[in-house]
């Protein structure tokens, strides 16, 4: 399958209650980490032998590890953001073994899902997805949206 070919159905998941696992402590995962934040700050793990000290600063619960396919179990959703191609595309396959949904950072082709560019204003969420083949044309359009709200312009506390 190639990238073209992807295919990503826009939807909302219920996390409430549910476990969440982002294995990698780096750049990437700290990015991916404070995006989460913003929904999310219950039942959130992070796994790796090292973090950011940005990592540090956020609400979730560390553990400081390589990885093992064991630390899969009772997880519904786990981010992939290790560095290591390798390593991740093994994540992958451990997952889905468990029929576990999971993200590979920056490899949309191994991915059960894919996070979209997001504003958020109070309970209005905005998500804009590209189908996983332009991130910056989705930033770009979410960038836009938060500009118009900004301005003023679009009215997001209206009925």
């Amino acid at each position: 399958m190639q990238r073209e070919d992807l295919r990503f159905l826009p939807v909302s998941i219920n996390v409430t209650g549910k476990k969440i696992l982002l294995i990698g402590g780096g750049k990437v995962a700290t990015h991916k980490a404070g995006i989460l934040a913003r929904f999310v700050t219950e039942n959130v793990t992070v796994l790796s032998p090292d973090f950011t000290p940005e990592m540090c600063e956020l609400p979730f619960h560390r553990i400081q590890k390589t990885y093992e396919p064991t630390d899969l179990e009772g997880f519904f959703l786990v981010y992939v953001c290790t560095g290591d191609h390798a390593l991740n595309e093994q994540i992958k396959a451990d997952a889905g073994e468990r029929g576990i949904l999971t993200s590979v950072c920056d490899a949309p082709i191994l991915c059960d899902f894919v996070s979209p560019a997001i504003f958020k204003h109070d309970h209005l969420t905005i998500a804009v997805s590209s189908n996983a083949q332009n991130v910056y044309q989705s930033i770009a359009v979410r960038d836009r949206i938060a500009q118009l709200s900004h301005d003023g312009i679009l009215q997001l506390n209206q009925p």
